[in-house]
C-alpha cells in the first residue's frame, strides 16, 4: 500500500476546447495519465490529486472528468486548484459525489486523512508571485484552513503531511503566512503545484529550506507520473 501525489490534471473530457495540449510537454496529457497511472498506483494505493483538476465550470460538467479518475486505480483525495471553479461546500460536493457514484474520491477542505500513522492535510494556498494580485482576505481564509486541517491531524496523533496547490515559495517571493503555519507545527514536507513549463520549473525550490522539504508536483513537471510519497 501506497501514497501518491500529482497536481495539475486540467482534465477536460468536460470542454475539449480548454485542452492543455497545445502546450509544448503536453502532448495527450490525458492518454499519459491514464497508461502511467495504471502502470504505477495499485488498487490498495491512495493518490493525492493537488488541485487544477477539472476545466468544467459547474459539478455537473465535470462528470466525464471525475469518471475518468474514478475508474482508475486506488483511492483518491481531492484539493482546490485555482482553476476548480466547479468546487463547493463540502456538502455539495459530497453529495455530487454519492449521487454520482463515485466511491473512490474524498475531498481535502478543513479536514485530513488518516494514512499508516500520518495526516494528509492541506488547502488550496494563495498567490504568491510576481504579476498576480494577492486579496488578504482570501490569503486568510487560505491561512486559517491550511491551520484547521493541521490541527485535525495533530489531534488525531498523526503526523501531519501538507499538500497545496499554490506554492508557498517561488523565486525570491515568499508566502510567509503560509510558511509560518508550516513552522509552527513542524511540517517536514510539503507538495505543491500550479507551476508549469520548464523555465518556471527552475525557479521552484524542490529541496529543503528551512527545514521543510518542498516538492513541485504539477502534471508537467512528473511528465504525468503520480510521485510516491510514502
Amino acid at each position: 500500500m501506497s501514497l501518491y501525489v500529482i497536481g495539475d490534471l486540467h482534465l477536460c473530457f468536460s470542454a475539449p476546447e480548454k485542452t492543455m495540449s497545445i502546450f509544448a510537454g503536453w502532448e495527450n496529457y490525458q492518454e499519459r495519465i491514464r497508461e502511467n497511472w495504471l502502470d504505477v498506483v495499485k488498487p490498495e494505493d491512495t493518490v493525492v490529486l493537488a488541485g487544477d483538476i477539472s476545466w468544467g465550470m459547474s459539478m455537473q460538467q465535470v462528470v466525464p472528468d471525475f469518471r475518468f479518475i474514478n475508474e482508475l486505480t486506488g483511492q483518491k483525495i481531492v484539493i482546490k486548484g485555482n482553476h476548480d471553479y466547479w468546487w463547493g461546500t463540502l456538502k455539495k460536493m459530497q453529495d455530487f459525489l454519492d449521487s454520482c457514484g463515485f466511491d473512490t474520491i474524498k475531498i481535502l477542505h478543513n479536514n485530513h486523512y488518516a494514512y499508516n500513522g500520518y495526516g494528509i492535510c492541506g488547502t488550496r494556498g494563495w498567490v504568491n508571485m510576481p504579476g498576480e494580485t494577492q486579496d488578504e482576505k482570501v490569503l486568510r481564509r487560505e491561512v486559517q484552513r491550511l491551520e484547521t486541517s493541521i490541527k485535525s491531524a495533530v489531534s488525531a496523533g498523526l503526523e501531519p503531511i501538507v499538500f497545496m496547490h499554490y506554492p508557498p515559495i517561488f523565486a525570491n517571493n515568499f508566502n510567509y503566512d503560509i510558511l509560518q503555519i508550516l513552522y509552527r507545527y513542524n511540517i517536514k514536507d510539503c507538495y505543491y503545484g500550479h507551476i508549469h513549463g520548464r523555465q518556471a520549473h527552475e525557479l521552484c525550490i524542490t529541496n529543503t529550506y528551512d527545514d521543510v522539504n518542498f516538492h513541485l508536483i504539477s502534471g508537467d513537471y512528473l511528465q504525468f507520473v503520480p510521485e510516491n510519497v510514502l
